[in-house]
């Protein structure tokens, strides 16, 4: 099937316990003009092609989106992912629009997210997910191809960030 009815696709991304798990959580209790997925949900082994930056599971993630997206509403797509794996997929034609969201915190609060709330003793982890933060903090004023808009979620709640993102969505969607 070709998708026939286009909408944009919104990207919330960001390193693990920097709190977009929680906040996508927020958006999907309460979602109503838009569909908000877990990239996780379809999480196989198979996939786990990091020499070619996941691209059969990033292709699959595109039609999944594009075909939701016929019920006419768009997808938030939560989970890590950065521009360059998705904006070169043939698949990429199916959306007018990508927009990327970056949840970003403190790396004090994210080492302290990482290793007491979520029990993380695996310092190559922390270290790789604080240069992840760093890097997507950078990005965000870098990346003029393809935008990447950020949101703190140092000092404030879930359902805080989850208002933010709801009203990022909504003044981008169509």
């Amino acid at each position: 099937m070709k998708p026939t009815k286009k909408q944009p696709l919104f990207i919330v991304t960001g390193a693990s316990c920097v709190g977009k798990s929680t906040l996508c959580n927020e958006l999907f209790i309460n979602e109503k003009e838009y569909i908000v997925m877990e990239s996780d949900l379809l999480w196989n082994d198979i996939y786990n092609t990091p020499e070619d930056d996941y691209f059969e599971y990033n292709r699959l993630w595109l039609r999944v989106c594009a075909n939701i997206a016929q019920a006419g509403k768009p997808v938030v797509l939560c989970g890590c992912r950065v521009p360059k794996q998705l904006e070169n997929l043939p698949e990429r034609e199916l959306f007018t629009h990508i927009y990327y969201l970056a949840v970003v915190c403190d790396d004090a609060v994210l080492e302290e997210r990482m290793r007491k709330g979520r029990g993380v003793s695996d310092d190559d982890w922390i270290r790789n997910s604080t240069d992840f933060n760093k890097w997507l903090k950078q990005q965000s004023n870098e990346n003029v191809s393809y935008p990447i808009t950020l949101l703190d979620t140092s000092d404030i709640s879930p359902k805080q960030a989850a208002i933010m993102v709801d009203n990022w969505i909504m003044g981008k969607k169509p």
